[in-house]
C-alpha cells in the first residue's frame, strides 16, 4: 500500500541512465538537461540506427560524481555502438574532448571468441575530464542494430520525467513509407511532416523549463501514458507481438526422446493432470536455476532444452519452454504468456514489444497460470509482480486476457501468545503461529534455507539482538514442499524482560511476519505530501495474547477497546481483565481487492492508519503491590 515515488521509464535499446533528473527551482537543481536530439532511422526489415546526443549542465558541485561519466548498454551480436562527440564544455566555452584513455569498455563474453551462454551485453562508459560546476558534458552516439528485436518489426516506447528540467528534446523516426506502423505521443508536440523520397518522418518535441517538485510525483505504479511521452510501432496489435514471439518459442518447445523420459520420470505414479502439472512445475522451479536475460533486444528465442537441461539453467524464455515441452509430453497443452514484471499494470494503446519482458506458463485445461522461475511460489499460484495483470497468449489469445488478482482473504497471520510474568520482570512465553498465502511463502523460505543448528538457536540470537538473556525451542513444519501454508511453534524464557513496575504496547514478542504494527506503520504516508496510486492487495493479521501478571503485582490500567471500518478495512482491538489474567485480541482484516489502489484510495486507508496507530502505542500499566 505504502505509495513509492515515480521512476524514469526506458526505452528499447541503448539509454541513457536516469542519474540526469533534477527539479524544482534553479537554484535547487543539481544539474539539467540542456537538450536531448534522438533520431531512429528505421530499415523495412525492422533493423535501425539510433543517434542521440545529451548535453548536460552541472549546477552543484553534488552532481559532479554522478555527471562525470555516460555510458550505453547494448547487445554485442546484433548492435554497434559508435562515440560521435564526446567532451565537457567548459563554462567559457572552451571544448574539451574525453581522450582515448577515458573510455572504458566492459563486454560479456565466452571463452575463445565463443557466444556468451547468457547474456552479450556490452557496457561503454565514457568519463568526462575536467568537470567543474557550471560545466556541460556532450555525449553524441550512434547504435546500429543489424537485427532487430523481432523480424520485419519495430517498435519504441519512452517516458520523460515532468521532475527533470529539459531545455529542448527532439524525438524523430524515419521509416520507409512503406512500413506500416503507428505511433502516439503524450503531452508532446508533433511536429507535421510530409513524406519525401519514399519515407516517411514523425517528429515530437518537449520542453520541460520548469520541472515540478519530484515528492509530487508519489505513484509507484508505471503507466507510461501518464507522463510525457511517446510509441511507435509495426505490430498492428499485441497478439502480433504474441505471435512474432510464439513461432520461434514453440519450435523450442516440440519434445524428444529425453524430455519424454524426464517427464515419465518427474510425473512418477501421478495420473491426474492437475498433480502431473504440479509435479512438473515443481521440478522445473528446484532444478533450473533462473539467470541470464529475459525478453529483450537479441533475447526474443529460447535456447536449445538441451542446453537448458545440461546447464541446469535457464531465463524466462527458457522456463516457460521447458515447462511446456514436458506437459506436451504427458499430453497436457499449455502455451505460453507474455506479461509485465513490473509495476505495470496497463498496456498503452500502441503496441509496443518492450512493454512486456517477463514469460510464463498457462494450462487452459486447468485455467492455471505458473511461473517456474518463482521458485518458492507453490503451483497454482503467482509470485505478487504477476498477478492481476494483462498476459499476452501465445496459443489463444484473448485481449482482455489476465492473470488472477490476489484473493481476498488467502494472505493471513494468525498468531497466539501467552505471557507468564514474573516478580523480577523475567517472562516464561509460548507463541503459535500460522501462515498462509505469500506470508506461508515467505515463512517457508527463510527456513528452508536455515540450518537446523541455528534454528536451535534462533530464540536466544532473537533476544540478544535487544541485550537480553533467554532460552527456548523452536518447532516447525518441514518448509521444503512448495505450500501456501505453514506453522510454527516457540517458547522462550527471557530473564528480567521488563521494567517493574512499568508500562509495556501490546506487540509481537517473537517471529511475526504481518504484526498488525507494521503493517499500520509502513502505510503512515506524510501529511505533507499526498499519497499516489500503487500496487496493493489485501490482508489479515489476527493476534492474541494472554499475560499472567503474578500476585506482586497489580494491573492500574488497560487501553480502550476501539473498533474501527473503512473500505473493506476493519480493524478490532479488546482488553479485557480477568483477576491478574489480561486477554487482548486484535485484528487488521483489510480486503483490499488490489491489484492497484488509486491515490484517492490510499490517502483514506492511511488516514484509517492514522486513527489506529494511538491505540498500537497504549500501555498496559502494573504496579508492585504495597505490602500489607
Amino acid at each position: 500500500m505504502n505509495p513509492r515515488q515515480w521512476a524514469c521509464g526506458v526505452a528499447m535499446g541503448a539509454v541513457l541512465g536516469c542519474g540526469a533528473a533534477s527539479a524544482g527551482e534553479a537554484g535547487d537543481r543539481p544539474l539539467q538537461i540542456e537538450h536531448e536530439n534522438t533520431t531512429y532511422l528505421v530499415n523495412g526489415d525492422g533493423s535501425y540506427v539510433e543517434s542521440r546526443e545529451i548535453a548536460i549542465k552541472v549546477l552543484k558541485e553534488s552532481a559532479l560524481e554522478s555527471a562525470k561519466d555516460a555510458s550505453i548498454t547494448y547487445s554485442t551480436s546484433i548492435q554497434k555502438a559508435d562515440v560521435v562527440a564526446a567532451y565537457t564544455l567548459k563554462a567559457n566555452g572552451k571544448k574539451i574532448e574525453v581522450p582515448a584513455g577515458n573510455f572504458q569498455v566492459n563486454t560479456r563474453s565466452g571463452q575463445d571468441g565463443e557466444s556468451p551462454i547468457y547474456s552479450d551485453q556490452t557496457t561503454l562508459t565514457v568519463v568526462f575530464p575536467e568537470l567543474a560546476v557550471g560545466d556541460t558534458t556532450v555525449f553524441s552516439y550512434r547504435l546500429t542494430a543489424s537485427k532487430p528485436m523481432f523480424d520485419g518489426h519495430f517498435s519504441i516506447i519512452r517516458s520523460y520525467s515532468p521532475a527533470t528540467y529539459y531545455g529542448d528534446l527532439r524525438v524523430i523516426v524515419d521509416a520507409p513509407e512503406s512500413l506500416v506502423a503507428q505511433h502516439q505521443a503524450w503531452q508532446m508536440k508533433e511536429v507535421a511532416k510530409r513524406p519525401a523520397n519514399g519515407r516517411k518522418v514523425v517528429e515530437w518535441t518537449w520542453r520541460n523549463r520548469e520541472p515540478v517538485d519530484p515528492e509530487s510525483l508519489r505513484d509507484s505504479t508505471y503507466n507510461v501514458e501518464r507522463y510525457p511521452g511517446y510509441a511507435y510501432s509495426t505490430f498492428s496489435s499485441y497478439a502480433q507481438i504474441a505471435q512474432a514471439y510464439g513461432g520461434p518459442a514453440n519450435a523450442k518447445a516440440v519434445p524428444d526422446e529425453r524430455i519424454r523420459t524426464l517427464a515419465d520420470e518427474i510425473a512418477g505414479d501421478a495420473t491426474e493432470p492437475r498433480e502431473i502439472a504440479k509435479r512438473l512445475y515443481e521440478w522445473v522451479s528446484a532444478q533450473i536455476s533462473y539467470a541470464g536475460n529475459c525478453i529483450g533486444l537479441g533475447a526474443v528465442v529460447p535456447r536449445d532444452l538441451s542446453v537448458v537441461l545440461d546447464n541446469r539453467m535457464g531465463d524466462c524464455k527458457d522456463h516457460a519452454t521447458l515447462l511446456q515441452a514436458l506437459l506436451t509430453a504427458k499430453g497436457i497443452d499449455s502455451t505460453q504468456a507474455l506479461i509485465n514484471a513490473g509495476e505495470t499494470y496497463t498496456l498503452p494503446k500502441v503496441p509496443v514489444a518492450s512493454m512486456v519482458n517477463h514469460v510464463i506458463t498457462y494450462i487452459p485445461s486447468l485455467d492455471l497460470y505458473a511461473d517456474s522461475t518463482a521458485a518458492t511460489v507453490p503451483f497454482g499460484s503467482l509470485p505478487p509482480n504477476a498477478a492481476g495483470k494483462p498476459v499476452l497468449l501465445v496459443a489463444g489469445h484473448r485481449d482482455d486476457a489476465k492473470t488472477p488478482a490476489l484473493q481476498a482473504g488467502q494472505d493471513w497471520q494468525h498468531m497466539k501468545t501467552v505471557l507468564r510474568i514474573q516478580p523480577d520482570g523475567s517472562v516464561k512465553g509460548t507463541l503459535q503461529l500460522k501462515l498462509n498465502g505469500r506470508l506461508a511463502v515467505a515463512a517457508r523460505n527463510q527456513f528452508r534455507n536455515m540450518d537446523r543448528a541455528d534454528a536451535d538457536k534462533l530464540v536466544k540470537r532473537y533476544f540478544q539482538q535487544s541485550g537480553l538473556k533467554a532460552q527456548g525451542t523452536l518447532v516447525y513444519e518441514d518448509p521444503k514442499p512448495l505450500l501456501e501454508h505453514f506453522t510454527l511453534d516457540a517458547s522462550f524464557d527471557v530473564e528480567q524482560m521488563i521494567p517493574v513496575p512499568g508500562g509495556m504496547e501490546v506487540e509481537p514478542w517473537f517471529i511475526s511476519l504481518a504484526p498488525v504494527s507494521g503493517i499500520v506503520g509502513r502505510n503512515l504516508s506524510s501529511d505533507e505530501q499526498a499519497a499516489g496510486e500503487s500496487s496493493c492487495g489485501g490482508i489479515l493479521s489476527d493476534e492474541e495474547y494472554l499475560f499472567e501478571f503474578p500476585e506482586t503485582m497489580r494491573i492500574a490500567a488497560l487501553p480502550s477497546n476501539l473498533s474501527l471500518e473503512q473500505s473493506g478495512v476493519a480493524y478490532t482491538a479488546t482488553y479485557r481483565q480477568e483477576a491478574n489474567r489480561i486477554h487482548v485480541k486484535r485484528t487488521l482484516n483489510d480486503r483490499t481487492p488490489g491489484p492497484v489502489c488509486s491515490a484517492e484510495y490510499n490517502a483514506s486507508y492511511s488516514q484509517l492508519m492514522r486513527k489506529i496507530m494511538p491505540d498500537l502505542r497504549s500501555q498496559i500499566i502494573y504496579l508492585e503491590k504495597e505490602a500489607p
